[in-house]
């Protein structure tokens, strides 16, 4: 499986929550093949005008993230054979197929990963 999560530059704790998917991921059986994170905010040193206050927003609404983090997740799908991609980021249904589309493969959130443990023990 690979993980991928969306944060804002606000978000100091960004690698402890990808550890958190991560570890959700493996307690759930998967195995993690892949990893990435897309910061906003962090490098566009104010050169878009109102860039502090889309750090919240995702890059877009059919893809939540940009179309080259979507490209390296999707290049990471092919070469890891993944099975699923979990988002840190709660979904769209729009968004889920259209990143299972890109992806080839299911598309899920971490929190559908705590549910499905919590009702399946």
């Amino acid at each position: 499986m690979v993980v991928a999560g969306l944060f804002s530059a606000r978000r100091k704790d960004h690698v402890e929550a990808m550890d958190e998917l991560e570890a959700e991921v493996t307690r759930f059986g998967g195995l993690v093949t892949a990893r990435f994170v897309q910061r906003r905010g962090v490098s566009g040193k104010g050169r878009v005008r109102g860039g502090a206050e889309n750090m919240d927003r995702p890059y877009s609404s059919r893809t939540l993230m940009s179309t080259g983090k979507i490209r390296e997740i999707a290049d990471a799908c092919v070469r890891t054979d993944a099975t699923a991609v979990v988002f840190h980021n709660d979904l769209t249904d729009r968004q889920r197929r259209a990143l299972s589309e890109i992806f080839g493969s299911a598309v899920l959130t971490i929190r559908e990963l705590k549910e499905e443990r919590r009702v399946n023990g």
